[in-house]
């Protein structure tokens, strides 16, 4: 499971690599977390970001596990489900992003965070939205990002990673013209050569701090903040 992320880049910068307009609300990013508000670019308006909850339920996902329905949607299930292939052609998004967070598990008690970075300096999430009415009456969007099998890099700390988009898959995945196979396509595992990890501090479970000392390497210490052997 993908449960953060990080957007740390300037404004220019993700108006430069998206080719779209960033409103004021931008912010770098360095703990993006379920439930909060966060930008993405939809196939339907792929010349701005907006602002979604990543974290909302979907109304496809009302009976999937809290976790599955609420950040992340499998591409293997995303294929088998005609409801969710549906969603799939008409509510694509990607979710502009520098790196993403994952944990190593070493025990019940002891889980050691990696942020991953690759041989882009900004890239993207493939994502799918959605709009509902709350029960207020408001509209609500939210996202959720797509996750593959975990490549040789990524499987090292966890089974699963974010399907990642370069500039040309980014063409396709926005492309309301797009075929399903192309769609389909653009689903593929990132290469391993192009990710590179690193070790940070336990502060990032802390969901509320978003501060740049996050993405700094920190020697490999446990939820609790003791120093380990592994590397």
């Amino acid at each position: 499971m993908i449960e953060r992320y990080t957007l740390t880049v300037a404004n220019e910068k993700i108006a430069e690599r998206f080719s779209a307009d960033v409103p004021e609300f931008y912010a770098p990013r360095y703990n993006a977390a379920p439930t909060q508000l966060l930008p993405v670019i939809t196939s339907g308006a792929p010349q701005g970001l907006s602002l979604f909850y990543w974290g909302r339920p979907p109304q496809w996902a009302r009976n999937k596990s809290l976790s599955e329905r609420i950040i992340n949607l499998r591409t293997e299930t995303l294929l088998e489900r005609p409801v969710l292939k549906k969603a799939l052609m008409k509510f694509r998004c990607i979710v502009p992003a520098d790196g993403f967070y994952a944990w190593k598990k070493l025990g019940k008690k002891t889980a050691i965070p990696y942020r991953f970075v690759t041989d882009q300096d900004v890239f993207s999430f493939a994502g799918l939205w959605e709009e509902f009415e709350d029960e207020g009456g408001a509209m609500v969007h939210t996202f959720t990002i797509i996750t593959t099998a975990a490549n040789e890099t990524v499987s090292r700390i966890t089974d699963r990673m974010p399907v990642i988009l370069n500039k040309q898959r980014e063409a396709v995945w926005l492309n309301q013209k797009a075929t399903e196979a192309d769609v389909v396509e653009q689903l593929s595992t990132y290469p391993s050569d192009k990710l590179s990890l690193y070790p940070v501090s336990p502060r990032i479970n802390e969901i509320k701090t978003d501060v740049p000392s996050l993405i700094i390497p920190t020697p490999p210490a446990d939820q609790h903040g003791n120093l380990t052997l592994f590397d």
